[in-house]
Parts: structure tokens; C-alpha cells; sequence
């Protein structure tokens, strides 16, 4: 068994990481009461989503780690969560604007920037979009599609896996992991371009709410439960991890990213909760902008 396979430093060290991730549960769970408590109830919900997301991640982590043959399941749930909280994510933006028509009504005569990461950021040449409900609908549509999409395309994952078709390390072009794995990149890209395009435009406008260390945080997320994973797979099935009996250089490979997700995601829990907890002031209505040049030009 594992526990038994393991010499001391190796108890120590998976004692000391349940312990992190324990100690990440206890401080979502008083963050969570803390926002039921102290937010208003639209914002309620969608701030509680996107602090779990470091949490859950911590905690799938530490079960694949103990457990490993529920590795495809633990790292399944977590993509599953975390393509649910991109589009939270977005939409807490909209939300801190004061919501869809009163931020249509902010920027009316402005424009979105469409060449920016990670798709367009070279493309200088694209146009500036109107910012429209129209235009809104389809940033929100862009992380919609992937809270929806790769939840089903999982499943299929799951349901090839069990039927033998699907070897998560296998990426030759006859198996149906590297297509799955490309066309849930494309859709995690066009995600985060949505919400890249949508934070440019309201960064300054919100920066009073600290929405660029939460965005921050939260693209830090996005590059360690994707990219960092996805490397160490990689070296992992190249074998330029060694294996290390009885582990072979996929399974280290895997406690590596394991083990790195739980320490990360324990910082990013204790950062969110100083991030988050912090109380802010509404903004300003539009009109109020408006009303003020109007009032300077009648007082002569």
C-alpha cells in the first residue's frame, strides 16, 4: 500500500500537505460564512464560487495523491470547477460594475480591445468593438461555452476511459486523448480571451475594488492547474523525470504536480481571503459623471 511504501520524509511530507490542505478547507469554510454574511446576495454567490476555486483544487490534489488511481477522476473534477468559475469570474466583473445595463450605460460611446491575450494579443491590426449588449452577450457566451462544453467532453473522456479507448498519456494522433486535449485548449483559450478583453476595458474603472491582485490571483490559477501540469506531464512522459521504483516517471510526475498544486493553492486560499475580505466602496452612478459637467456650465 502507500502508506506502507513510503519512508519517513515521505509521511512527513504527505502529512504536512493534508495538513495545508485541511487548514485551506477551514479558511475557505470562514471566508464563505464571512461573504454570506457581510455581501450582498447578487454578488454572494459568484464571490464564494471563484474563493473555492483554490480549495477544491487543493483538495483534489491531496486525494490524488493519496489515492493514486483516482488521479484522472480528482484532476477531471477540478478542470470541471474551474471552467465553471472562469465564467464566474466574468461575470463577478460585470457585477462589480453594477451590472449589465448600468455598465452599457458607463462605456456607451467606448469601445472593447479585442487584440489581447491569449489569442489576439499580436493582432494589432483588429478593430475596436462597440460595446453593445450584443458585444456583452458574446464575452459572456465565450466562458459560457466552456462552463458547458468541457464538462461534456470530460464525460465522454470518462466513458472512452472505461472502455479502454482512453490512455490519458497516450498522445499519438490514432488515440482520442490528443484531440480531446486540443479542442478543450482551444475552448480554455477562447475563455480566458473573453474575460481578458472585458478586464481591460474595466480595470480602471475598478481598480478602487482591487480587481486587478483578484485578477491576478485568479490567472495564476488558470497557469498552474494548466500549464505547469501540463509541462510536468509532459516531461514526465518523455521520461526526463526519472522514475524512482516502484514509481514510474508518469506517477512521479504526477505527485510532482500534485504536491506543487496543494502548496500553491494553500498561499492563493490565505491571499484570497485578505484580497477579498476587505470592504470597498460602491462606485458612483453614470449619471452623477454626467450631471457634474452640466452643473459647471450653469453656474455662470
Amino acid at each position: 500500500s502507500l502508506s506502507t511504501g513510503l519512508d519517513l520524509p515521505g509521511r512527513f511530507l504527505f502529512a504536512t500537505l493534508t495538513l495545508m490542505t485541511l487548514i485551506a478547507i477551514l479558511v475557505f469554510i470562514e471566508e464563505a460564512v464571512y461573504i454570506y454574511r457581510k455581501i450582498p446576495s447578487s454578488k454572494r454567490s459568484i464571490i464564494i464560487w471563484i474563493n473555492a476555486a483554490a480549495p477544491v483544487i487543493s483538495t483534489t490534489s491531496c486525494i490524488g495523491m493519496w489515492v493514486p488511481r483516482s488521479t484522472m477522476f480528482t484532476d477531471f473534477t477540478a478542470g470541471i470547477f474551474f471552467s465553471i468559475v472562469i465564467h464566474k469570474f466574468l461575470m463577478m466583473m460585470i457585477k462589480e460594475c453594477g451590472g449589465q445595463k448600468v455598465l452599457l450605460r458607463r462605456f456607451e460611446n467606448s469601445r472593447f480591445t479585442i487584440s489581447t491575450g491569449p489569442c489576439c494579443c499580436c493582432c494589432l491590426c483588429l478593430p475596436r468593438v462597440p460595446i453593445t449588449r450584443q458585444t456583452l452577450f458574446w464575452l459572456k457566451l465565450g466562458t459560457f461555452q466552456f462552463a458547458v462544453l468541457r464538462p461534456v467532453l470530460i464525460f465522454l473522456s470518462i466513458v472512452l476511459w472505461t472502455n479502454g479507448n482512453y490512455v490519458l498519456y497516450n498522445l499519438s494522433p490514432k488515440g482520442p486523448a490528443l484531440w480531446i486535449s486540443c479542442f478543450i485548449g482551444a475552448l480554455t483559450l477562447f475563455a480566458l480571451w473573453a474575460v481578458g478583453i472585458l478586464f481591460r476595458k474595466v480595470r480602471i474603472l475598478l481598480k478602487c475594488k482591487n480587481i486587478i491582485p483578484k485578477f491576478a490571483l485568479y490567472q495564476f490559477i488558470v497557469i498552474l492547474n494548466h500549464l505547469q501540469t501540463t509541462v510536468i506531464n509532459i516531461l514526465a512522459t518523455q521520461e526526463i523525470i526519472p522514475c524512482a521504483p516502484p514509481l514510474s516517471s508518469t506517477a512521479r510526475g504526477s505527485y510532482i504536480a500534485q504536491q506543487l498544486l496543494i502548496m500553491e493553492m494553500f498561499l492563493i486560499t490565505v491571499i484570497s481571503r485578505v484580497v477579498y475580505r476587505r470592504k470597498y466602496h460602491d462606485l458612483e452612478p453614470p449619471e452623477r459623471a454626467c450631471e457634474e459637467p452640466v452643473d459647471n456650465k450653469q453656474a455662470p
